[in-house]
């Protein structure tokens, strides 16, 4: 096979790669731009005969809903945040101690840390939800990043342990000597050498927490702590779906992550790449 069919096949396995993500994405904007009449009309086509940001003005307005959805995005920018900060102090020593230390159990330790992502978080949404509850906790933020640092937790764990290990351990005993403590190495060694990772998967969690639904959906009962995807979910009434609503929503709960990771996209590129070669 020559060069310039090899060349065609992968620019039409990367082109149908495209259409398949960024479909749904331009379909919900098109929705998002529709007039109601023409969503609820039988007539099929493409692009609506007349634009509109009526529904963008309904979402963001005083409305009830509005005002629920605009607590809900600050909710999901708070929750995600603060579980993605602490997820990545506690990960890195946690995964320092799997890639350095020496205890026992240790691999067995790291591999219940991999089974754990394996669980689906509405099999333990109700545990959480009464644990919650007992201890007056149910219906808060700090709820949402307890239940979300229990599901980043042992990811970065599991993945900043290979990014650790594929340092070499000559750097350390180099601080040793020049007086540096472990954790004094950990701080100015390890850590920096290790940025492009941290970023990667701080990136990784901020949008897996953004994203999560079904223990948000459990704990949160009110405006104050409901995040954005649940309050998406509430414009699906018992009897009528808000279709223009929920795809403007929808939009607009996609700009922070979006942003997030073109912002950060020179560190994803090299993150996913550090780790790859021990030594």
């Amino acid at each position: 096979m020559s060069k310039s069919v090899k060349k065609v096949l992968l620019f039409i396995g990367v082109a149908l790669v495209m259409i398949f993500t960024l479909a749904p994405l331009i379909w919900a904007f098109i929705i998002s731009i529709s007039p109601g009449k023409e969503l609820a009309s039988l007539a099929r086509h493409w692009l609506p005969d007349s634009f509109t940001l009526m529904n963008y003005k309904q979402v963001l307005s005083l409305s009830d809903n509005a005002a629920s959805f605009k607590n809900s995005l600050l909710n999901s920018l708070i929750v995600a945040t603060v579980t993605t900060f602490f997820s990545l102090i506690f990960g890195s020593l946690g995964a320092y101690a799997f890639a350095r230390l020496r205890f026992r159990m240790k691999d067995r330790l790291a591999v219940i840390f991999l089974i754990t992502q394996m669980v689906p978080s509405i099999a333990i949404a109700l545990p959480m939800y009464l644990i919650f509850n007992r201890i007056g906790l149910l219906d808060t933020k700090s709820a949402l990043v307890l239940a979300n640092l229990s599901f980043t937790l042992p990811f970065i764990i599991w993945m900043m342990r290979a990014f650790f290990e594929s340092i070499p351990k000559e750097l350390e005993e180099s601080a040793f000597v020049d007086g540096l403590g472990r954790f004094g190495a950990l701080l100015r060694i390890i850590l920096p050498i290790s940025a492009p990772g941290l970023f990667a998967i701080g990136v990784f969690a901020y949008l897996n927490t953004w994203n999560e639904f079904n223990t948000a959906l459990v704990l949160t009962g009110s405006s104050q702590s409901k995040t954005m995807p649940v309050v998406i979910n509430e414009f699906l009434g018992r009897f009528s779906v808000d279709y223009g609503l929920m795809a403007s929503s929808g939009i607009i709960g996609l700009l922070p992550p979006v942003l997030l990771t073109l912002f950060f996209q020179r560190y994803l590129v090299d993150g996913m790449t550090a780790g790859a070669v021990k030594g």
